[in-house]
């Protein structure tokens, strides 16, 4: 089948550095790329071809990417209303001259094909990023630009992450993603200034310089936050930089932990009567049972992420072992003048988290055997009455 999209309108206003038709562009390019290619109407043969599908949108609105998946997906031919005004359409090649009039407002008979809203194309929640949000259309205006790009960067944030990232980050990243965006710095050149500092970190934390590797380590996992929130609001993400990115993530934080251990003058556990060395064994178990917990019930038990199954998981995200809660505990240690507690102190979280981990994985797999259908409570959640911690992970609508 032949797609083909236009953008109705010339709105010039840019998003985070990036116009209508550049960002829908841009947009479709990832929806369609591994399926099958859309092409702008303007490359169509004439006449076009009878089984074309064509997608119409209006450059004064704004579409949640999830609602532009939800109308390219549909066999249907729709009309997308926001309070009653046509924004966009999604039909065959020869209703096309009939929809575009009626999106440009040239046309008052009625157009028999199905009004939806973008509650009824896309759902609420993104398991990709772990959140429920309501999904949004807004009219662009100039006026309206820095309240719509606040917007943009709160949806591109994952809901059910550690502490630091989900509280500390939001306001200096949003900052910081606005100035890379102004200034054509890409998602890939901040990871790449992330694995040098990464490399930088292991290195000072092995000859001991333990105050000035965690300012390092701490700037380098701010940056972590903001490579990812860039690539979403200027829609520049790609297989590599996911790669790139993930490699980074997972490898990293072990070397770190390790590095810190042989660069203490002294280690006089308070509980674990091991060596350097024996301990850093025993915290590389944790770290790899953990993540091989994590892997097992998302690939073969339920199909998401172990840490939106119930809302105590997506709590213990907030705290589990992984590189931030442990950088608060080398943190606190080093305050205290007892680096060599701190080492003994991630050690011991990371085992008390990868029981935990263990535990949630195995009473899955109990309940999955005796028939029970595994969700995550992040299907079932609505955001408009999201109760205590529920409202920790769901963005609420305005």
């Amino acid at each position: 089948m032949a797609l083909y999209y236009q953008v109705i309108g010339s709105d010039t206003t840019q998003i985070w550095g990036l116009s209508p038709k550049r960002r829908i562009a841009r947009v479709l390019s990832r929806l369609c790329g591994a399926r099958e290619t859309i092409r702008p109407l303007i490359d169509a043969p004439k006449p076009l071809p009878e089984n074309a599908r064509l997608l119409l949108i209006r450059a004064d609105y704004l579409l949640d990417e999830r609602v532009i998946d939800g109308l390219i997906k549909s066999t249907e031919d729709l009309v997308l209303e926001v309070d009653g005004i046509p924004v966009a359409a999604w039909v065959d090649a020869n209703l096309g001259a009939s929809a575009k009039a009626l999106l440009e407002n040239q046309i008052t008979e009625p157009l028999i094909i199905r009004r939806v809203t973008p509650e009824d194309v896309s759902r609420a929640i993104s398991r990709k990023l772990r959140k429920v949000s309501p999904p949004y259309v807004i009219q662009i205006s100039p006026e309206k630009v820095r309240e719509i790009e606040h917007h943009l960067f709160n949806e591109s944030y994952k809901g059910v992450t550690d502490l630091v990232t989900k509280w500390l980050w939001p306001k200096p990243a949003e900052q910081v993603v606005r100035f890379c965006a102004n200034h054509g710095i890409r998602p890939n050149h901040v990871t790449t200034l992330s694995w040098l500092l990464a490399i930088a970190v292991g290195f000072l934390f092995y000859y001991g310089h333990f105050a000035l590797g965690l300012v390092l380590g701490w700037t380098m996992t701010f940056l972590d936050t903001v490579d990812g929130k860039l690539a979403r609001v200027t829609v520049d993400s790609s297989r590599f930089g996911h790669f790139f990115d993930h490699i980074l993530d997972l490898f990293h934080p072990p070397f770190w932990y390790l590095a810190w251990g042989l660069g203490l003058a002294s280690y006089q556990p308070l509980l674990l009567k091991l060596s350097v060395m024996g301990t850093f064994w025993l915290l590389l178990a944790g770290y790899i049972g953990g993540r091989v917990a994590e892997g097992v019930f998302k690939e073969f038990v339920a199909g998401f992420s172990i840490f939106i199954w119930e809302v105590m998981d997506s709590i213990n995200r907030l705290i589990t072992a992984r590189r931030n809660p442990c950088l608060i505990l080398l943190t606190l240690s080093l305050i205290i003048s007892r680096p060599d507690l701190g080492y003994e102190a991630i050690t011991l979280w990371t085992l008390v988290s990868t029981a935990f981990l263990w535990w949630r994985l195995l009473l899955a797999v109990y309940r999955k055997f005796k028939g029970e259908s595994l969700t995550s409570w992040l299907d079932n959640v609505d955001p408009k009455s999201a109760q205590g911690s529920q409202r920790w992970f769901v963005s609420t609508p305005d």
